[in-house]
């Protein structure tokens, strides 16, 4: 029954406009059709992907939302008397407690935030929901998950849950990154990402596309060890992790770059690119890194490179050759760095 089944006891305590926050697309859709709101709510996404597909499965369950994709929460209109974060078990903390944060600021004076756990006994949600909103109430614990509610009273403060770090590659300069949760990686610079574009072979004036950019650090650290003239396009379906790419572009002096938000590989002319840099992530599903690969083939101008870091050797090994011929790998830092080149080239 998952969330459905914790709605009977905080039905009362929804009311007027909702906005129901992230949460995976089927449960989403499965419980805004259990609600029969008299109006529809709002569905808050930062990933285009996820996003389309939740608009997918609302048709399918015969219900309606606005499914609005945006890079903050907090960007909605504070218009709102009801909130409904329906939280992942397996989900990240920080992001959790930034949504809980910033959901104060899109209700109104009297709305109601409403969490719905996962877990029988959630640890974070009441701590979160007293310091955010000075008070917290729940349900008594249940085998199916736990809800817990709070009500908006006065102003608070817009935080941000943002931390920096500093990275270089070789002899270049130390460049400093702002990131932000629910984009990856939070905090650091990933070793997988560090690896890529240590190996990557790169060249002034190149046209260079940062492939699931996240915040941009594999782009900009790139176009720094590449050299003058080069240009680089941000490509990723979170929409949070393009307006973080482009803070970051900025706060770097990045003199060329292009951001293409898209749920897929599309909106660039294809045979544009002399190199591609490509981090899908291997926890995930295969199929990211399959859309990776298969999408950035037509877009590399007659030998240029696809470069791809991955832990799941094999695996990317014939996925990779079913697209190219011309492929070679390297280890660093624990990864294998692939060089896929594209056919054509002198």
């Amino acid at each position: 029954m998952g969330f459905v089944s914790l709605l009977p006891g905080v039905r009362t305590r929804i009311a007027g406009l909702v906005v129901v926050i992230l949460g995976s697309p089927r449960p989403v859709a499965e419980m805004i059709r259990a609600l029969e709101l008299p109006e529809p709510p709002t569905c808050y996404q930062f990933d285009l992907y996820q996003a389309e597909r939740l608009r997918e499965e609302l048709v399918a369950f015969g219900t309606s939302a606005h499914v609005e994709c945006l890079p903050d929460l907090w960007d909605l209109p504070s218009t709102f008397q009801t909130a409904i974060y329906p939280m992942v078990k397996m989900g990240e903390r920080e992001l959790k407690i930034d949504m809980i944060d910033q959901s104060f600021h899109v209700l109104r004076p009297g709305g109601t935030l409403i969490s719905l756990s996962e877990s029988p006994k959630d640890l974070l949600c009441p701590k979160w929901h007293k310091k955010i909103f000075g008070q917290c109430s729940e349900l008594p614990v249940s085998l199916d998950g736990s809800a817990y509610w709070s009500m908006r009273k006065g102003d608070g403060e817009r935080r941000r849950h943002e931390q920096t770090f500093h990275a270089r590659i070789g002899e270049g300069p130390s460049l400093e990154f702002i990131t932000r949760p629910g984009v990856f990686s939070y905090g650091r610079l990933d070793d997988g990402a560090r690896a890529l574009v240590e190996i990557a072979e790169l060249a002034p004036n190149e046209k260079i596309l940062d492939l699931g950019c996240g915040l941009g650090a594999n782009g900009i650290l790139a176009n720094f060890k590449a050299g003058e003239g080069c240009h680089i396009t941000f490509v990723d379906s979170n929409v949070r992790a393009m307006a973080l790419a482009e803070l970051n572009a900025k706060k770097n002096a990045l003199p060329n770059y292009r951001l293409v938000p898209t749920a897929r590989v599309e909106g660039m002319m294809p045979g544009m690119f002399d190199a591609v840099l490509a981090n899908p992530p291997y926890y995930a599903q295969f199929s990211i890194a399959r859309t990776f690969v298969e999408g950035a083939k037509p877009l590399l101008k007659p030998g240029g490179r696809l470069y791809l870091v991955t832990k799941q050797t094999d695996q990317m090994a014939t996925l990779l050759h079913e697209f190219f011929e011309d492929l070679g790998v390297a280890e660093r830092r624990g990864y294998a760095v692939f060089e896929a080149i594209a056919p054509g080239g002198g």
